[in-house]
């Protein structure tokens, strides 16, 4: 069942520290956030599979691919990218072209709203062309029902007129390849799911890849970073490479104020108190979500749409952006009851697990008759 925006609510515990209201955004956040245009410069994007770093297996995997279609001069297949927020799959979109050595398009599901839309992308394509549509789950059925055809038999159909005097005009495409990528796996419809010849899955980063594309960024910014710096901002970079180039510009601008010529690990753990990270990568939010689970739901279970009331955000930002974090350093766990915090967090607190928990005497005699 898909998701719908919920609006922010909630009050937080007064013995939580305050946010600063300063700050637009979380620099953790996976999503892009305004101020972001230059990570997404060319100048920063690789054009190629050789300039790729990270996601090897897929990479590998898609050169095969590639070059196999090359040679027989046909598209590549259609190709769905997975993952959450951040990872370069529209990166990797572009990469792909380029390897194929063909034009991009690139929009997003929640941008076609009607058949005529898609409609509109399909017919100017040309031979080979690959159409990218972010957040693909976000497809309505009559968007897809268009798609269906054009990406099996390369044509759909157009309805003319209305009631009896209406008929279908058939149209046709350019062989082309859809990319489409997608953070909902479970979203994605399955016709959809099952028109697409290459499902790629990409996992988070990790330190060492990301410290190599810190360095990589250094060079292309044009400001040093040492290796020690470089490898702290990759530990609590979220194994995300979009969260490891941001923070990398704010200790830029850090060391720039400061009148340092390069950004060193002193540097950064300056920085970092100044935004709020800690080593292992939580920032407010993260403390603030653990924190309200750990003492006001004693560590749950509890709902995720309770969840984001208590912490103040929207419950597709915390399952998006924060939860997948939380889950993957072991801090929460999903049962089928709602959220629990694990003995990690409260480890993390200082706090001490709870006994696991017995029926109580009033408990007992409920069943007693």
């Amino acid at each position: 069942m898909k998701k719908k925006d919920r609006r922010k609510t909630g009050e937080i515990d007064d013995e939580l520290e305050p946010r600063d209201d300063s700050e637009e955004g979380s620099i953790l956040a996976r999503t892009p956030l305004p101020g972001d245009e230059e990570i997404l410069l060319p100048s920063l994007r690789p054009r190629k599979f050789n300039e790729f770093i990270g996601q090897s297996a897929i990479v590998e995997k898609l050169r095969v691919f590639i070059a196999a279609a090359r040679e027989r001069q046909e598209p590549l297949d259609h190709t769905l990218l997975l993952g959450p927020p951040g990872l370069g799959k529209t990166t990797l979109a572009n990469v792909i072209a380029a390897e194929m050595g063909v034009q991009i398009r690139i929009t997003s599901g929640p941008v076609l709203n009607r058949a005529g839309d898609v409609a509109a992308l399909l017919t100017g394509l040309r031979q080979g062309d690959v159409l990218f549509i972010d957040e693909i789950h976000r497809l309505s059925k009559n968007v897809e029902e268009v798609l269906y055809p054009a990406m099996e038999d390369y044509h759909f159909d157009v309805l003319i007129g209305k009631g009896p005097t209406a008929r279908s005009l058939r149209m046709k495409v350019q062989p082309f390849t859809l990319i489409g990528a997608t953070t909902r796996e479970g979203d994605v419809s399955a016709p959809l799911r099952t028109r697409f010849g290459v499902v790629s899955r990409i996992d988070y980063y990790t330190v060492e890849e990301l410290k190599v594309l810190i360095e990589s960024v250094s060079q292309k910014l044009q400001y040093p970073v040492t290796p020690e710096a470089a490898g702290e901002i990759a530990r609590r970079a979220r194994g995300t490479p979009r969260v490891a180039i941001r923070m990398f510009k704010r200790m830029r601008d850090v060391a720039q104020v400061g009148r340092q010529e390069s950004v060193d690990l002193k540097t950064v753990e300056s920085g970092m108190r100044m935004l709020q990270v800690d080593s292992m990568g939580l920032d407010y939010i993260d403390r603030k979500i653990l924190e309200i689970l750990l003492k006001r739901f004693d560590g749950g279970p509890v709902s995720l749409d309770t969840l984001a009331v208590s912490v103040g955000e929207e419950a597709d930002t915390i399952y998006d952006v924060y939860e997948s974090f939380l889950i993957q350093i072991g801090f929460i766990a999903r049962t089928s009851r709602g959220r629990i915090a694990t003995r990690a967090a409260y480890e993390y607190f200082g706090m001490k697990p709870p006994a696991e928990q017995t029926p109580s005497q009033n408990q007992l005699r409920l069943f007693d008759n």
